[in-house]
């Protein structure tokens, strides 16, 4: 049986910064699972085969207001957004970090307040170093993880 066929709906993607584009295509093409990939205007993207664009206007939110807008219980959203992690978390959704982090129920809450100290901190004028660079490493982790994700909802039918 297709996870298509199942619950989820669709593997929506916060595609503005997203290194991992080509992994997710790919691994959803194998799960026949239609992605949804939304960005800003300011980000070329390209479709594909079972890949779906959306592109929003440049506002601070406005990528992840539509991906709030438009998922469903059991897809599976892929961002690096804590609080868009949050509410996909608040819709039963099932969400990865690009660096295939599952963010679930138990942590969400420690990690919004971590950001909200971070940003605290530098309107106080202290920097952090910033994210470590993507490596291929990274790459292959989240593809794993991913298809660890997609393999276990299909088993758990």
């Amino acid at each position: 049986m297709r996870l298509s066929e199942l619950n989820i709906r669709h593997i929506v993607v916060d595609g503005d910064a997203c290194p991992v584009k080509a992994e997710i295509a790919e691994t959803a093409r194998r799960f026949n699972i239609p992605v949804l990939l939304v960005s800003s205007f300011d980000h070329l993207l390209q479709g594909g085969e079972g890949v779906r664009t959306v592109q929003v206007d440049r506002s601070d939110q406005s990528a992840d207001l539509y991906i709030a807008n438009h998922i469903k219980a059991y897809d599976v959203v892929i961002t690096q957004d804590y609080g868009l992690a949050a509410l996909a978390l608040g819709k039963r959704c099932y969400v990865l970090s690009f660096r295939g982090r599952e963010f679930n129920d138990r942590d969400i809450d420690f990690m919004l307040d971590s950001r909200h100290t971070a940003a605290k901190a530098r309107k106080r004028g202290h920097y952090g170093k910033g994210p470590k660079p993507f490596t291929e490493q990274d790459r292959e982790i989240f593809q794993h993880k991913l298809t660890k994700l997609l393999k276990d909802l299909q088993e758990n039918v």
